[in-house]
């Protein structure tokens, strides 16, 4: 960026704001909408573009089936909003249903299992058997699915055009938007925060939002606190456009499709994540330990040049300096092509019809993980007027308006509608280990 267009961009940053947000993805811009439709002035802060990393790269999936049952309110919320979203702006929003596919007794027995544990929620989910399960598919297919947990309220969005489509709302209501424009950190005088350090000025507030995705842990442990997050490589692929009767998203187990609204389809498979070791793997081994024991059969351990580039990475720095937001704007690995081939091949001999498919594009991301699987939507105790909203560990997009409009609620003082409680950042609190 030349010294003009920084000029002009510090002249048009807003002296003081309502709420900053920082992060241009799913999370953050929903955040920036609920509370713009509130009357809040917003700015957000976006290092990179809008949707820049991992909200352009998942699979475009908005579900309930599958979720942690203290994820089951925020999908049923989001389902509505998504419909809310889709009739004022095009996001690709489409609710084709979803399933969740079981061969085995096991994978029956397992299917049920997860049934029963969301039961108190009043979910649409249920099981299909027998010809229910082909009524639903509408595709012939070389293997014997004998069950299936399947929602027909659940659908899908196009991750290209959503965050986009929301940011239009939100400018439309007053919000702003800056791209290129990383913060730097929090300005916090006495304990009380009192605005945020852009890299081109400061700006006055006293709430401020972290939506920062994989890079939210960094922010954090700069200002001290802690928060146990790691980066966990996605990857998956589009087909070209291809004529076929399979018109809802499902997971085979060791595939997953979805059908887009270019004509093609996202295919990957849950085995398709690679957990990177880095400093940060060592120092929150305690944390994720248990975790990885427990999904080893998904995701695969791998020593690299990762490890190299986040030692040589500070994690502590000055505000009044180029950052490392700044020399790296956006996190943009390569896909793990072996996988997502492989997931393709699974899926093309389960339904044959995919055999002409051919591969239009293959991507990477990276996406922002906690030990539990769930997010962090939450305020930070130790700083008043600070909320998080990060941690989605992959499944963020699908939820991402309803935990925007929790993170607006808690952000106003308000009572929240959907429980905040096993999304709290203290339950992280207790044994904290070294940053």
């Amino acid at each position: 960026m030349s010294s003009k267009e920084t000029t002009r961009m510090h002249s048009q940053l807003p002296k003081q704001v309502d709420v900053a947000i920082i992060g241009g993805g799913i999370i953050g811009i929903s955040t920036a909408w609920a509370l713009a439709k509130a009357g809040k002035h917003v700015a957000v802060f976006e290092k990179g573009v809008l949707a820049g990393e991992q909200s352009s790269r998942n699979w475009g999936w908005i579900r309930c089936i599958g979720r942690d049952p203290a994820e089951i309110p925020l999908s049923l919320r989001a389902n509505q909003l998504w419909r809310d979203i889709q009739q004022q702006v095009d996001v690709g929003y489409r609710q084709l249903g979803l399933a969740y596919l079981g061969e085995s007794a096991q994978d029956k027995e397992d299917l049920q299992q997860w049934l029963d544990t969301v039961q108190a929620y009043a979910t649409p989910a249920r099981l299909l058997e027998g010809t229910d399960i082909e009524q639903v598919l509408r595709e012939p297919s070389t293997r014997p699915w004998t069950s299936a947990a399947y929602s027909a309220q659940d659908g899908v969005a196009e991750p290209h055009m959503a965050t986009a489509g929301i940011a239009q709302l939100v400018r439309e209501l007053g919000g702003e938007i800056f791209e290129h424009c990383a913060v730097r950190g929090l300005r916090l005088q006495q304990g009380q925060l009192t605005g945020v350090v852009t890299e081109h000025g400061e700006v006055a507030c006293s709430k401020v939002v972290l939506a920062g995705g994989a890079w939210s842990r960094m922010m954090c442990r700069n200002h001290g606190v802690f928060l146990p997050q790691l980066k966990v490589h996605g990857s998956a692929l589009r087909t070209t456009p291809l004529t076929t009767q399979l018109q809802l998203p499902i997971n085979g187990k060791d595939f997953t499709c979805r059908p887009r609204s270019d004509g093609g389809y996202t295919v990957s498979k849950l085995a398709a994540s690679v957990a990177d070791v880095t400093p940060d793997s060592i120092r929150l081994l305690r944390w994720f330990f248990p975790a990885w024991m427990a999904q080893k059969q998904y995701l695969k351990i791998r020593f690299g040049r990762r490890f190299f580039t986040e030692l040589f990475t500070p994690s502590r720095f000055a505000l009044d300096t180029a950052t490392p937001f700044e020399r790296v704007r956006t996190l943009d690995p390569g896909p793990n092509l072996t996988s997502v081939q492989e997931a393709l091949r699974k899926l093309q001999h389960a339904f044959p019809v995919f055999a002409k498919a051919e591969i239009a594009q293959a991507w990477g991301g990276m996406m922002d993980v906690t030990p539990d699987a769930l997010p962090v939507i939450s305020e930070v105790a130790a700083i008043p007027g600070f909320f998080i909203g990060t941690g989605f560990s992959g499944h963020g997009f699908g939820i991402g308006p309803a935990a925007g409009e929790l993170l607006a609620q808690m952000v106003q003082g308000h009572r929240p509608d959907i429980d905040p409680k096993a999304f709290s950042l203290q339950r992280f609190q207790r044994g904290q280990s070294p940053q």
